[in-house]
């Protein structure tokens, strides 16, 4: 009678519902199985949307990359087809195009990518980027041209628009006159 008592109660353990948590499975991390679900990779945020020493810590990673890998492959020779210049860090778009080329090689040279991931790279990523960066009218034209004439010049960008000059004026007027003690610049 008691070996049947307790077989009723193991039988009925059986049946009932799994505990949450308490899958066979989740020492395995199966997401879906009781596991803790995978870690989310960190989110990208472009490089000029980064506050001062995050943005710094950035573009040191960057000019790395760019200087012990992207340009002694791919640097080709400085010409007026095809302008570099050595303080690219101090033009925001080519930071910006570099950078975007960066977090796409890190992507595509994952094993997640697969054998084709740097192919991809190279035929939607490098090839397009490098163009624009070094385009004869792109953002490094009144830069170096020539490897024996180093030069630096950040070109003017547009005005800002109509829109945003009468948000700037409005603002001033809305402020009203400065207070006599106040300098006035």
């Amino acid at each position: 009678m008691e070996q049947s008592a307790q077989q009723a109660q193991q039988l009925d353990h059986l049946a009932s519902a799994p505990s949450p948590g308490g899958s066979p499975f989740a020492a395995f991390g199966m997401p879906g199985l009781g596991g803790p679900p995978p870690a989310a990779p960190p989110e990208p945020r472009p490089i000029l949307e980064l506050d001062d020493e995050e943005r710094e810590d950035e573009l040191d990673a960057l000019s790395d990359w760019v200087d012990d890998f992207l340009l002694p492959v791919y640097g080709a020779e400085v010409t007026t087809a095809a302008p570099w210049c050595l303080q690219w860090q101090e033009h925001d778009e080519v930071v910006a195009w570099l950078h975007a080329l960066w977090l796409a090689y890190q992507q595509h040279k994952d094993p997640e990518a697969g054998l084709s991931g740097l192919f991809v790279w190279h035929r939607d990523f490098l090839t397009h980027a490098i163009a624009a960066i070094r385009a004869p009218g792109g953002p490094l034209s009144a830069c170096m041209t020539s490897p024996e004439r180093p030069a630096h010049r950040l070109l003017p960008g547009p005005p800002p628009s109509a829109r945003t000059e009468k948000a700037t004026a409005g603002a001033a007027d809305a402020a009203g006159p400065p207070e006599p003690d106040e300098p006035t610049s």
